[in-house]
């Protein structure tokens, strides 16, 4: 039996995103400034981001006869601009597909040939990847525009392109449907290759209305900093979306540095930030945040990767800011549960209650509905879950149930309160930092070294940097035998190798341990948990005899 959330339902209007956004009432004015970068104070104001975006919808449907349902990627880091060319895409009827601005060449290209993408945003410190990457997916130079503070020759940049459209009169913007999609991101899979998760207007738009009720810290007077990847589904729903659904104040920042970031919480006195684990572990450590004022800061939420209770103790025992913790995926646009401000304390550990509209299973590996306060995987159903993958219906039905519940992967349980504790994950994707890591991928490319026979990548905890590590098991192979190589010289080449070949958040920063095989099913699968659990064991009586 299903177990709803235990916050009353919200309606959910049947609008697109569009109309949701821009068209609607609000509690702000238009001349509000929603958007600053926080490196050149270049700012945006509500009505910024809507005629901004209502030119670039314009421009591209002019310049490229853009229809209902094409592909726009964008090749970013953080930036300003980026809602506005968003919602640009938005009003045309177009979808946007974000990519890591980390990708590779190769990377970049199977996003853009898999999605079928039309056209292709980026800046310009961006732009040799993307155009490498563009040639490789059959994208035309033509089709790529820069967006930020810089230019290049030969390569247009969008606002050279809406000029003209500013000064033309406004055409009716595409009316896209409820089930039409707004955004197709990607997430890696244990099959090695990233699928697109298709969003429609309906799960964007549930889950905002969600979010409000979960997170009503975000609000016109509200001051948040960008520092999240907004390529990323955490990033884009709550800072390109909901914060400025909410008129709140967002000061971008195009990566999370230091000294920048602890500038920008003083200078603008930030008062409520979406963070991950590992920036928090640089609030309760470091000794730089010392030289800064971070009082205004009333709230932390943290996602997108488990996090300690002793970071949160160590955060609130230094600068007294309480975290509390959320809980989602891609998959569910994304949020799923949120901790309330005033539950911080007491259910430290959990990631907070169900959101409205939802409905939790809790599963049993044999497949069994268990009560909702028994340990077993987490299904849920809601109007924010995604419709499948983009052109993955094998992993779309493996995902979701006929009743239409998602299989999250995750295991946890619902105390009697309806707070949410998840317990451990049965999908063996890596996170790093908040970055997807899959091993299937990383094993995939390693087998292709001459040196390695087999390899098996898990992901290792390191409390130090508060995030897991891909480390890499591998299996000699019968040449680097013959090679007669020392280890600690293969396992550099192979690291070298790797990294050439990989975005940077998934190289072997776990490094790489040499073993005789790699442990596997009669069907072949990778007995992960077999390995994991050998050299757990292995760490820990070394952890001991350390002590000793």
């Amino acid at each position: 039996m299903a177990t709803p959330s235990l916050f009353p339902s919200i309606e959910i209007p049947e609008v697109d995103l569009w109309e949701f956004m821009f068209e609607g009432e609000r509690s702000f004015p238009d001349n509000k400034v929603v958007y600053v970068d926080g490196i050149t104070s270049r700012q945006y104001t509500f009505q910024d981001v809507r005629e901004t975006a209502v030119a670039f919808g314009q421009a591209i449907r002019t310049k490229w006869n853009w229809k209902q349902g094409d592909v726009m990627g964008v090749f970013s880091p953080n930036c300003v601009d980026t809602p506005a060319v968003t919602f640009g895409t938005i009003w045309a009827g177009g979808i946007v597909s974000p990519a890591n601005p980390a990708y590779s060449v190769k990377e970049l290209a199977f996003q853009l040939r898999d999605s079928g993408a039309k056209a292709l945003l980026t800046q310009a410190s961006w732009l040799k990847t993307a155009l490498e990457a563009a040639e490789v997916a059959g994208l035309p130079p033509s089709r790529i525009l820069l967006m930020g503070d810089e230019e290049r020759p030969g390569i247009e940049h969008f606002q050279h392109l809406i000029a003209s459209a500013r000064s033309s009169q406004p055409a009716a913007r595409t009316v896209s449907k409820p089930d039409d999609l707004c955004f197709l991101v990607y997430s890696s899979g244990t099959t090695g290759l990233p699928k697109g998760v298709m969003l429609n207007n309906r799960n964007i738009v549930s889950n905002t209305l969600m979010t409000d009720v979960g997170t009503p810290e975000v609000s016109a007077d509200a001051v948040l900093v960008a520092v999240l990847p907004l390529f990323h589904i955490y990033g884009l729903a709550l800072l390109v979306v909901h914060c400025i659904y909410r008129g709140a104040k967002t000061i971008v920042l195009p990566a999370f540095k230091p000294d920048t970031f602890l500038t920008a919480i003083q200078t603008h006195q930030i008062t409520f930030a979406y963070l991950v684990p590992p920036i928090i572990l640089f609030l309760g450590k470091s000794p730089l945040v010392n030289s800064y004022d971070l009082s205004s800061i009333k709230m932390i939420a943290s996602a997108a990767a488990p996090l300690t209770t002793d970071l949160i103790e160590a955060v609130w025992g230094r600068l007294h800011i309480p975290i509390k913790q959320a809980w989602g995926m891609s998959e569910a646009s994304p949020a799923i549960a949120t901790m309330l401000a005033g539950d911080w304390r007491t259910t430290m550990g959990s990631v907070g209650k169900v959101l409205p509209n939802q409905s939790i299973k809790i599963v049993s590996e044999a497949g069994d509905i268990l009560p909702a306060t028994e340990n077993g995987e987490i299904w849920v159903k809601g109007p924010n879950i995604f419709p499948g993958y983009w052109n993955n219906p094998e992993a779309t039905a493996n995902c979701m149930t006929a009743d239409g519940f998602m299989k999250t992967g995750d295991i946890g349980h619902i105390t009697a309160e309806g707070h949410v504790y998840i317990t451990d994950r049965l999908k063996e994707l890596i996170k790093y930092k908040g970055f997807q890591v899959a091993p299937a991928e990383l094993e995939g490319l390693l087998v292709g070294h001459d040196f390695v026979g087999d390899a098996c990548v898990l992901g290792i905890f390191d409390p130090a940097q508060a995030t897991e590590l891909p480390r890499a098991y591998v299996v000699k192979s019968p040449l680097a035998a013959e090679k007669e190589m020392e280890d600690e010289v293969l396992q550099k080449h192979i690291l070298e190798w790797v990294d050439a070949r990989v975005a940077h958040h998934k190289r072997l920063r776990g490094g790489i341990v040499f073993v005789e095989e790699i442990p596997k099913s009669a069907a072949g699968k990778i007995l992960r948990r077999l390995l994991r659990d050998r050299f757990k064991a292995e760490d820990d009586a070394k952890t001991v005899k350390a002590k000793l």
